[in-house]
């Protein structure tokens, strides 16, 4: 069984259409998605209508809740912009998604969430550095993730940063980085710091499960047409968005 393993769209159709189509043509069995859907100046409406008829398994994200939780007036814009293109059904299917969803697959139980089961925006698999991102350690990781029960495999996203991580005893723990936004700052005290992936690549994670276990995970980064996403971001007055997703880096 092959699964595929999606996070952190955030309203890039582009990306996820290439992604997609990559997961089509490998013949993946399954897809699950992480969460933070449609958040960004992009094409919310768009993603929510391509997403909804798959009815994959969904796990909210922060920026999920934000748009339809948020008193509009609060809303950050990229969440503000996604509310107001979003249908009413489409507001509607984001607000029923679960924070935490169980699966098994092949005789493997596996644990999904958008950024840790009990906090949709505390990371999990990284910690802020000076300025930016660096990997968390396997204690650390292993206190955010608290009781797991049987999970041989845990999913999460939300920190845009691809990983596998295998806590010592288990589980195995994989980050799929993001597919629509490959870099993003975060202003937030007491540490406003940046994520760069590095390349404006969609990423996205398939993992092959076999007899209960874990056989690979493999990382993938898949070409698309960035420079339109870019573009969409920028004509809709969003510079930082748009040098984001046309490089991976924020400067």
């Amino acid at each position: 069984m092959r699964l595929a393993v999606i996070a952190d769209i955030h309203g890039n159709v582009l990306a996820l259409d290439a992604v997609l189509a990559d997961i089509a043509a490998a013949g993946i069995d399954r897809i699950v998605n992480l969460g933070d859907v449609v958040s960004g100046p992009l094409w919310p409406r768009e993603t929510a209508g391509r997403l909804m008829p798959l009815d994959l398994p969904t796990v909210r994200g922060n920026h999920d809740r934000w748009v339809v939780a948020t008193p509009r007036a609060e809303q950050y814009p990229s969440d503000a912009f996604a509310h107001d293109e979003l249908t009413e059904a489409q507001r509607q299917w984001l607000g029923g998604l679960p924070m935490v969803l169980d699966l098994e697959v092949e005789g493997l139980a596996i644990r999904c969430f958008h950024a840790t089961p009990s906090d949709d925006n505390t990371y999990l698999m990284h910690r802020v550095g000076e300025g930016g991102m660096v990997p968390a350690a396997a204690a650390e990781v292993r206190a955010g993730l608290g009781a797991t029960g049987s999970a041989g495999l845990v999913l999460c996203g939300h920190t845009h940063q691809a990983r596998v991580l295998a806590l010592p005893g288990g589980p195995l723990v994989v980050n799929p980085g993001s597919i629509g936004l490959p870099a993003y700052s975060d202003p937030t005290p007491p540490r406003p710091h940046v994520s760069e992936a590095g390349s404006p690549h969609a990423r996205y994670a398939i993992v092959t499960i076999a007899a209960g276990q874990v056989a690979s995970v493999e990382l993938r980064a898949i070409a698309y047409d960035w420079r339109a996403a870019a573009a969409r971001a920028d004509g809709l007055g969003s510079a930082d968005w748009a040098h984001a997703l046309a490089t991976g880096f924020m400067a």
